[in-house]
């Protein structure tokens, strides 16, 4: 079985076949029974799920949902696997509803999904840094209510994987044989253990053991130069105000546009794209098994296709004869991973002195490189919904961005359990 978590508790049960606008059905029940508990609102049903059981979802005040996977007489599952997914600028949990979802068919017995909600609306406008912070304090937090698991992978899209990038650096755990260190399912009081089980304990992520790392129209160089600020649809005019002006998008605009200074001499996106002496950013990254990007290749007028790909644009694929297959017709590219060198690439500060957009992002590139990517390139330009690419690449709302949901399935078809 497994569970998908997205708000605080609130009870309400949907069959996995339901048609999507039963929530608003749901939502008038909610008013007609609902009751105070710990201060949010409770409704409670069992509806049938076709297969192994139902679904279970709970609903907060702000319209965040946690769903999880309950067999027919009721019991909860014992998973393994945690899989956190993240949302980006301005989103909340619920943006995640149908992948959630999805991972959880293919994989019931496996998985817990939990979909990120300390990080929503106007508060992605507080900074990487602090919401990366708060992500991982949630996820120390699920971790504690689910001990079975023992694994963790991401699913994070736009801003979001920039968050997580930075949450798994302050989860790292470089060497985890140390006195006192508790792992899911065993602790070491005196931090002895047997040597042959030595690299078993290194490169934790909060104790567990990473696997996929997949982030979705992410602008991991960040937004400066590339016509793709959030809210300015990919005019050069409007990024030009909105960084003259950057006040208007907090201190994660301020990091996005490279602008930032509260990290020291360099960017914030320019510090974590090598390991530094407080954290350890590479090394975070490099301890999953696997790192994956998915990129729009054209119609993101948010993110762009280098910065989402970590790419130099001369090493962007010709589009021109590319074309996706029967079952993930909008993938129209997918570069596997190369072994990378042992030697993580730490960027200079030096070489960064003066801000120049140009060296940065050529620094930036060079770090987060050292350690091995797949890229995955989607192009909706036969979609009806290309226009919406950003959305549709994650799949935000089915009914306006169902195209994506090829890309989707070729995460969980790929997804290294």
């Amino acid at each position: 079985m497994a569970s998908v978590e997205l708000g605080k508790p609130s009870y309400e049960a949907v069959s996995q076949g339901e048609n999507r606008g039963r929530f608003e059905n749901e939502k008038r029940e909610e008013a007609r029974n609902g009751m105070k508990k710990n201060g949010n609102r409770t409704v409670s049903s069992s509806l049938p799920m076709l297969g192994c059981g139902c679904f279970r979802v709970q609903r907060d005040e702000e319209g965040n949902l946690d769903i999880d996977v309950v067999n027919g007489s009721g019991e909860r599952p014992q998973p393994t696997h945690l899989l956190i997914m993240v949302n980006g600028l301005f989103g909340s949990a619920k943006d995640w509803k149908y992948a959630a979802e999805a991972f959880l068919k293919m994989y019931p017995e496996d998985i817990v999904v939990h979909c990120s909600k300390r990080n929503y609306s106007t508060l992605t406008l507080d900074g990487v840094d602090v919401m990366g912070e708060r992500l991982a304090e949630e996820i120390l937090s699920v971790i504690r209510t689910h001990s079975s698991v023992q694994k963790i992978s991401f699913v994070c899209h736009s801003l979001g994987g920039l968050i997580a990038r930075y949450a798994i650096a302050k989860l790292y755990e470089q060497d985890a044989l140390r006195e006192d260190v508790q792992v899911n399912g065993e602790y070491d009081k005196h931090g002895l253990r047997d040597q042959s089980k030595e690299e078993e304990f290194k490169g934790k992520i909060a104790g567990l053991e990473p696997i996929n790392f997949i982030t979705c129209a992410t602008p991991h160089l960040g937004s400066r130069g590339h016509k793709q600020v959030p809210m300015c649809c990919g005019f050069y005019a409007l990024e030009k105000v909105a960084v003259g002006t950057s006040y208007f998008f907090g201190r994660t605009g301020r990091q996005l546009f490279l602008i930032d200074k509260d990290s020291g001499k360099c960017p914030l996106l320019f510090h974590m794209a090598g390991d530094r002496e407080d954290l350890k950013f590479l090394s975070a990254l490099q301890s999953f098994r696997r790192r994956v990007t998915y990129a729009n290749a054209r119609y993101d007028n948010v993110v762009g296709w280098c910065t989402s790909s970590i790419r130099r644009h001369k090493e962007l694929p010709k589009l021109k004869g590319l074309s996706g297959d029967s079952k993930y017709p909008y993938i129209v590219n997918v570069e596997m991973a190369k072994i990378s060198s042992p030697e993580l690439y730490v960027p200079s500060e030096a070489e960064a002195n003066g801000y120049k957009k140009a060296v940065l992002e050529e620094e930036m590139i060079k770090g987060l490189s050292s350690v091995s990517w797949e890229r995955v390139d989607v192009d909706f330009h036969k979609s009806k919904q290309r226009n919406n690419a950003h959305l549709t690449i994650q799949v935000n709302r089915y009914k306006d961005n169902s195209d994506g949901a090829c890309v989707i399935q070729h995460m969980i078809d790929n997804f290294i359990l």
